[in-house]
């Protein structure tokens, strides 16, 4: 997939991938945590010829910017890029997709976009939502033992080991050597290449070190603190589908409970068999979901 290089008015410059018809309606592809735009192979294949497909580099990752300060990385900037690359290219509405951290700015983009009208559909996979999730590391000891390595990427003293060796010995370090084996082989390669910039590692571990989110110890109380008081935020109103791979070891079903509290009448499609990257790992079933609700809400 071919990657343009589009400055934005706030100075940071993506490279990004822009296929299909310029008059077509937009699907905006944000991707997470720690990949690139190609996570998206699959979607921009198939949806190229009716949709124009947008998909980045985020700041921090490969060839775009990469600030090396953490606070340029709180989430109003990051749904800010979005808003200032759809100025770049001169898109005015558009349909968000995202996926992990990509998911958790999508679900920004789409409250701030609901404000302004700029952002018609939201569609968020195996990314929980900002009011639901923080209560859930709370009180929930599934997700709080899964979201341990939180803790782990905000560590600075892993810093000399990335500096020297990249992410992916600190990757390896937390999680092991599952996280890219179901990926194909020149894709797995890719990304090996992409986690050796240690500025670019960086990068993308300020995503955690500027989140808001805590994550308690696991021998904290499994109960909100007193006087806890959730994100104060609306009920999203525009059509949005949630996909949820429930084979994810990092965020479980349980993210899914009280979805429609937080949205306004949310789609939910429940993918079987998949991990965390649902969409490579069950592309057809992704397509699918995205198919139908696209079709319904166009």
């Amino acid at each position: 997939m071919e990657q343009t290089r589009v400055s934005l008015a706030n100075g940071i410059e993506l490279d990004v991938v822009d296929e299909g018809p310029r008059d077509a309606p937009v699907l905006f592809f944000l991707h997470g945590f720690p990949e690139s735009h190609r996570t998206w192979r699959n979607q921009i294949r198939h949806f190229s010829d009716r949709f124009r497909c947008i998909a980045p580099d985020q700041r921090g990752y490969r060839g775009s910017s990469k600030p090396q300060d953490v606070e340029s990385y709180t989430p109003d900037k990051m749904i800010g890029d979005v808003f200032g690359l759809a100025d770049a290219l001169g898109v005015e509405t558009f349909t968000i997709v995202g996926h992990d951290w990509g998911g958790a700015i999508a679900w920004g983009v789409a409250y701030a976009g609901m404000m302004n009208g700029r952002v018609t559909r939201a569609i968020i996979a195996n990314a929980p939502h900002p009011v639901l999730f923080p209560q859930l590391l709370y009180t929930n000891r599934q997700q709080r033992e899964a979201s341990q390595y939180f803790r782990a990427f905000r560590d600075p003293s892993h810093d000399p080991l990335i500096r020297e060796h990249g992410l992916g010995a600190l990757l390896m370090q937390v999680f092991g050597g599952d996280l890219t084996t179901a990926m194909e082989p020149e894709e797995q390669a890719a990304l090996l290449r992409d986690w050796s910039d240690p500025d670019a590692a960086f990068g993308m571990l300020n995503y955690y070190r500027a989140s808001p989110m805590e994550v308690p110890t696991l021998d904290a109380p499994y109960e909100l603190p007193e006087g806890y008081q959730p994100f104060a935020l609306p009920r999203l109103a525009i059509p949005t589908l949630v996909i949820w791979a429930l084979e994810d070891a990092a965020l479980p079903p349980a993210n899914l409970d009280g979805i429609e509290d937080v949205v306004v009448n949310p789609e939910v499609v429940k993918v079987p068999g998949s991990g965390h990257f649902v969409q490579w790992e069950k592309p057809a079933a992704f397509n699918a979901a995205l198919e139908s609700f696209l079709a319904r809400t166009a």
